[in-house]
């Protein structure tokens, strides 16, 4: 695709997620933009809805707000409180590591860049790169699903793995654009760019879509 054709994709996803209610929005006005916050919403949300992430975040972050607190809660507690996330008791034991680790690798503080969050228990690269544009609004790109599924079906790239993706994103995707990249397809795919039976007569991105695989 041309430069002038990613322009115009990301503009109107850019419009749709701004004018359409979706799970990832709720998701992430459930947490604020704190480095804690983003690492640990979005460790609980592997594998997990996001309006069931959404509710446990809010009943978790009502509690702990900070890694010192996180650290101090018993774990039967924490299991609770985000049950029922995705293998919710894996990360509860997760997340009970992560204040030790911070602060033995880090001093303490959250890190910013990616090579640095993934060797945190529970960060993968998709974690890292979340963390990084929405905590650090740094460039980043973070590859889910939806911005597996999205990209390979628009005809954008043609790759076999979110870890695939991410490289080839990197590679083709204006950095101007990455930053925003995973929540406007996340939006997107949620509520119009469905897995199976995509609304493709109402997609605002039709004309630009080769539809691979629909």
């Amino acid at each position: 695709m041309t430069p002038g054709t990613l322009s115009a994709i990301n503009r109107l996803l850019t419009k749709y997620f701004r004018q359409t209610p979706s799970p990832v929005v709720r998701f992430m006005e459930a947490r604020s933009a704190a480095p804690f916050h983003v690492l640990v919403a979005t460790i609980l949300s592997a594998r997990t809805k996001d309006q069931t992430t959404t509710a446990a975040v809010e009943r978790l972050f009502k509690e702990v707000h900070s890694l010192e607190e996180l650290d101090s809660i018993p774990p039967g507690k924490l299991e609770t409180l985000i049950f029922p996330v995705g293998f919710y008791r894996t990360k509860a034991r997760l997340l009970k590591k992560l204040p030790e680790a911070v602060t033995r690798l880090y001093g303490g503080i959250i890190p910013s860049t990616v090579e640095e969050l993934v060797k945190l228990p529970g960060v993968g690269r998709k974690t890292a790169n979340l963390v990084v544009t929405e905590a650090f609004d740094k460039p980043g790109i973070c590859v889910d699903i939806h911005v597996h599924r999205i990209s390979n079906r628009l005809g954008l790239l043609k790759t076999r793995t979110p870890a695939e993706t991410e490289k080839v994103l990197r590679e083709i995707l204006p950095r101007k654009y990455w930053k925003t990249w995973n929540r406007n397809l996340v939006a997107f795919g949620q509520t119009l760019c469905l897995p199976r039976h995509p609304r493709c007569p109402d997609c605002p991105i039709h004309d630009f879509c080769r539809r691979i695989g629909v």
